[in-house]
């Protein structure tokens, strides 16, 4: 079991990043051997993007349910995101290549994914009495005391380092 981190904490990263989600849905359970290939290429792209921190991949944790699941991914840049996915040498693409010939727009199971562009410091984090979770494993966590207490004062501290003034205040 993970250890908690008995007190108030947030994620700090440095410079801009991108929060990238990915998933699938199951549209029709009876045909497994639609979605069964679908199912199983995005661990096997996680276990090579974790083998390979270069490509750019900074942490990633599977939500599961049905019919549904998510990925939720963090990029160091959209361009490192965009290389692996366009890669001839990398699991995206081939799995790409194989969802479209095999399902295409059949309705047997769906895809989809929504990419967002994090300038530095324009997000705020808190964790409490947790494990070391989502963007506080893709960055440091750092206590969340004095100027990082509350959530506006955690945007205002993150976002300072670009812009004076960054809430209008």
């Amino acid at each position: 079991m993970a250890t908690i981190i008995n007190r108030r904490v947030c994620a700090d990263i440095e410079g801009d990043f991108v929060v990238f989600l990915i998933g699938m849905r199951v549209n029709k359970p009876w045909k497994f051997w639609s979605w069964w290939p679908v199912a199983t290429a995005m661990p096997r792209m996680l276990i090579e993007l974790a083998r390979k921190p270069e490509l750019g991949l900074l942490h990633a944790y599977t939500l599961g349910g049905f019919p549904g699941t998510m990925v939720v991914q963090y990029w160091r840049s959209f361009e490192a995101l965009e290389a692996y996915a366009k890669s001839r040498d990398a699991a995206h693409l081939p799995a790409w290549q194989a969802f479209n010939k095999a399902v295409g727009s059949n309705g047997d199971v769906g895809i989809w994914h929504e990419t967002f562009l994090v300038k530095s410091g324009g997000y705020e984090t808190v964790y409490s009495n947790m494990p070391p979770h989502g963007l506080g494993l893709a960055g440091k966590l750092v206590d969340a005391v004095g100027g990082r207490q509350g959530a506006r004062a955690r945007l205002r501290a993150g976002l300072a380092r670009e812009t004076p003034n960054p809430l209008g205040e």
